[in-house]
């Protein structure tokens, strides 16, 4: 650790143990091993040097950017060093002409749709977590969002990175260019591989035109989840083609209601946010509220105003606070086809009922992603068999229906006991055999994502 500490710029190395404690957690229940130090990196130059000295003294090394992870993919590993990007937060070019951001990975997700506003554009990735969790963090997990039905995931938006590989070597992948098809798309390969086989230290990010008018919102309440479901499943069949589609259960708008008091009505079981930002979105908008009526929809109504429009999605927001009051969560991300959605909502009911786990659903409708939190009692270290059991169903369900078992949040450490359910035997193996070739000392979050 001296020659580390000698090494790099003084007070870049922190060895304090409870300041390293403050970086080794993501926003799991996941107990952290313990470090023997973090390293709070400000430029590429300090992350190769880190990797270098990681190298040569065989010390595995976790990447992290805010800690919002939910899957357990940047918690410390004992005996290794957590390297923070979280302060490499420049914005190095913004080009209006191109439509691309360069952005360093400690940029907050937000922050950049922000820059991008002021010249007319947005950056279209949009995770609830976008005012906390950070560019690098979104591209380690491909990070999806509110917005991804219509405008796609992290990895859709991403042209080209600069990686600092685990030996120290710069690797540049992709273009700046919406086309390439030069080589193996090494790009694609490292969004998403949850910081195992490099660490990315920029990125180059496509942006899109920003809509000319606020979008239209409709919010609808049900009497059933299901019945929200089949509303979602009618709007997507009939082409409406909606910016924004969310789904949020009865047990969440409780925990919201209880919190802020947001006027829920007994009867609503369900609720269903919708936004369009088509040129005719007040025809799209209108479509989708009689789509929602034809399904069982008690209410539907068109916000008015912007603020209403912003209130209504800040309540989609506010979902995952609102469970953490509850206890202790185990967070899912299920994704399906989407004309499977209603089956797999009424798996995820039948599996808190009959394993009597309560269980907060809440759902990127639009396309198929579903986010099953399991709440349990915080004073436990980890969940107990019932919600494994529970969670057991909801996976097998998903992939029994075409499914995945995470659309955005990652593997981490929380769903690797079911990864040989989804990948088998050949996948696990070339898995295996192209993080060697990254990484072939296997320092690189070890353990995690494979």
């Amino acid at each position: 650790m001296k020659d580390l500490i000698a090494a790099l710029p003084e007070g870049r190395v922190v060895t304090d143990p409870d300041v390293i404690d403050s970086y080794a957690r993501d926003r799991t229940f996941l107990g952290p091993g313990q470090a023997v130090g973090a390293v709070l990196a400000r430029s590429r130059d300090e992350v190769v040097t880190t990797l270098k000295w990681a190298s040569a003294h065989r010390v595995p090394v976790v990447p992290r950017g805010a800690g919002s992870g939910l899957a357990g993919a940047a918690t410390a590993i004992e005996g290794g060093l957590i390297l923070s990007l979280h302060r490499m937060t420049a914005i190095t070019e913004l080009s209006p002409a191109d439509e691309i951001a360069v952005v360093q990975p400690g940029v907050i997700t937000a922050d950049l749709d922000r820059a991008a506003r002021a010249h007319g554009l947005m950056y279209a990735p949009d995770p609830s977590s976008y005012e906390i969790s950070t560019i690098g963090g979104n591209l380690a997990t491909n990070a999806g969002g509110l917005r991804c039905v219509k405008y796609g995931v992290t990895r859709d938006s991403t042209l080209g990175l600069e990686v600092v590989l685990a030996d120290g070597r710069i690797l540049n992948t992709g273009r700046r260019t919406m086309k390439g098809v030069t080589g193996y798309d090494l790009t694609g390969l490292f969004v998403g591989s949850e910081g195992t086989l490099g660490v990315i230290t920029e990125a180059t990010l496509r942006l899109r035109r920003a809509p000319a008018e606020p979008p239209a919102t409709l919010a609808a309440e049900f009497a059933t989840f299901r019945d929200a479901a089949a509303a979602v499943s009618a709007i997507i069949a009939a082409g409406c083609q909606p910016s924004m589609l969310e789904l949020i259960d009865r047990a969440t708008l409780k925990a919201i209601d209880d919190w802020k008091h947001i006027g829920l009505e007994p009867a609503t079981m369900a609720m269903l946010i919708g936004q369009s930002d088509a040129a005719d979105s007040a025809a799209a908008i209108a479509r989708m509220g009689e789509l929602c009526e034809a399904n069982g929809a008690t209410f539907a109504a068109v916000s008015t105003t912007p603020q209403e429009a912003e209130e209504l999605v800040a309540v989609r927001r506010l979902a995952y606070e609102a469970k953490e009051r509850l206890g202790a969560c185990l967070v899912e991300d299920v994704c399906v086809p989407r004309s499977k959605l209603p089956e797999m909502i009424t798996a995820v009911e039948a599996a808190g009922a009959k394993h009597d786990v309560l269980i907060c659903t809440v759902a990127h409708a639009g396309d198929g992603n579903v986010h099953p939190v399991f709440i349990f009692d915080r004073g436990l270290a980890e969940p107990p068999p019932q919600v494994w059991a529970a969670a057991d169903e909801v996976f097998r369900t998903a992939l029994r229906l075409g499914g995945t078992l995470t659309g955005e949040h990652g593997v981490g450490l929380l769903k690797r006991r079911w990864l040989a359910l989804e990948s088998g035997p050949v996948a696990q193996d070339l898995q295996r055999e192209i993080k060697a070739v990254f990484d072939p000392l296997n320092i690189m979050n070890p353990g995690k994502a494979i």
